[in-house]
């Protein structure tokens, strides 16, 4: 049986009437209602939902979207990701071409479903999440090849001027990861991220500023001073040319990235984005106490605690090679400050598209 929440007629944002793509609410309600498609299209195909029964078409038709390809997991099958091509009315063509602010595509990823066809697959995704091994694995290298050869395209309609990448939560984790891949080479992506996981205890939830602020520093210390450590190990020990080369190419992956300025969207109430809110904060206070906090705060925030952790302890930890999937120097960060009734409803895509929430939004440049 199919839940109200994946009807569109019923959840959709019905007060989006008369699109504005030079709106940037109205780019947020698209870009989630996209991400919900994909959710639902697999519940299409769990349930065999076919012809007029299937949910999926309306969160991507209302827009004019045409759904052109599905992403398809390796290892079960199930639809993760999609890319969807703008096709609007013969009509509206005229002002949603040169000067637009409207995409002609988007790569749209969902999060874990938590229903028998997909929860195994999609846990064993949230695990190399949290062991920041997520560019390890198939589903986000079909993921990266989607985007990439899009982004890349000599095609006069592709190109990454033309294309948005959106996800929600671990498919945001996707989204953020490939844009950041692409970042790095000098191509920057229009990204909308809905509920990113950060990895790290949810300070953030602790009441009492004081007791958050001691434990992020507290927290960047360790970090920074583990991080040193093993960088002095390393490099007392030889190493072949070409790693040598690679790592002057890469001495400061943060600023390669600093020009990428994606809309990272969370809510206070959910413990799996939520430090978002904290990170910037406490990475502009670090550098308010001058450039020796600052330093610091940027050892620290390349690398993943936990993994430090491991190596320190001499347990191996392959996967942990490069900076933690949610270290991002600059971004447009989204924080919903409607209250929320639980963790589900803070965590949900559907707070995304409607037009009675608070939303307070701060750009973070990174110098």
């Amino acid at each position: 049986m199919a839940s109200d929440r994946e009807d569109f007629t019923l959840c959709g944002p019905s007060h989006l009437t008369d699109l504005d793509w030079a709106n940037e609410n109205h780019q947020r309600c698209v870009a989630a209602c996209l991400v919900q498609g994909i959710y639902i299209v697999e519940r299409d195909r769990q349930l065999q939902r076919q012809g007029s029964q299937s949910l999926a078409s309306p969160w991507w038709d209302s827009f004019h979207f045409k759904l052109i390809r599905h992403l398809i997991d390796d290892a079960d099958f199930s639809i993760f990701g999609a890319i969807y091509e703008l096709k609007p009315p013969l009509q509206q063509q005229d002002i949603t071409t040169v000067g637009s602010k409207a995409p002609r595509y988007v790569i749209a990823f969902r999060g874990t479903l938590t229903k028998p066809d997909s929860i195994s697959r999609d846990l064993e995704l949230d695990i190399h999440i949290i062991r920041n091994g997520l560019h390890t694995t198939s589903r986000f290298e079909i993921a990266m090849q989607a985007v990439r050869s899009m982004a890349t395209s000599s095609s006069s309609s592709v190109g990454a001027s033309n294309l948005w990448i959106t996800g929600h939560s671990m498919g945001a984790a996707m989204a953020l990861l490939a844009g950041k891949t692409l970042a790095k080479t000098g191509v920057y992506l229009k990204s909308f991220l809905f509920n990113p996981p950060f990895v790290s205890p949810p300070i953030e939830r602790i009441s009492n500023e004081r007791v958050r602020s001691g434990l992020r520093i507290a927290g960047s210390l360790v970090t920074a001073g583990l991080a040193f450590s093993r960088t002095l190990k390393q490099a007392q020990q030889p190493q072949p040319q070409q790693q040598l080369q690679e790592r002057n190419l890469s001495e400061d992956p943060l600023k390669a990235l600093s020009l990428w300025l994606p809309d990272i969207h969370v809510n206070p109430g959910d413990h799996l984005c939520c430090e978002f809110i904290g990170f910037f904060e406490h990475r502009g206070n670090m550098e308010q106490l001058g450039y020796g906090a600052g330093f610091v705060e940027r050892m620290a925030m390349q690398h993943s605690l936990g993994g430090l952790l491991m190596d320190a302890m001499g347990v191996s930890n392959a996967v942990d090679v490069q900076e933690p999937v949610h270290v991002i120097p600059s971004a447009k960060l989204i924080v919903n400050r409607t209250a929320s009734q639980d963790y589900k409803e803070a965590h949900g895509i559907h707070q995304w598209w409607r037009d009675d929430q608070e939303l307070v939004s701060n750009i973070y440049m990174f110098k």
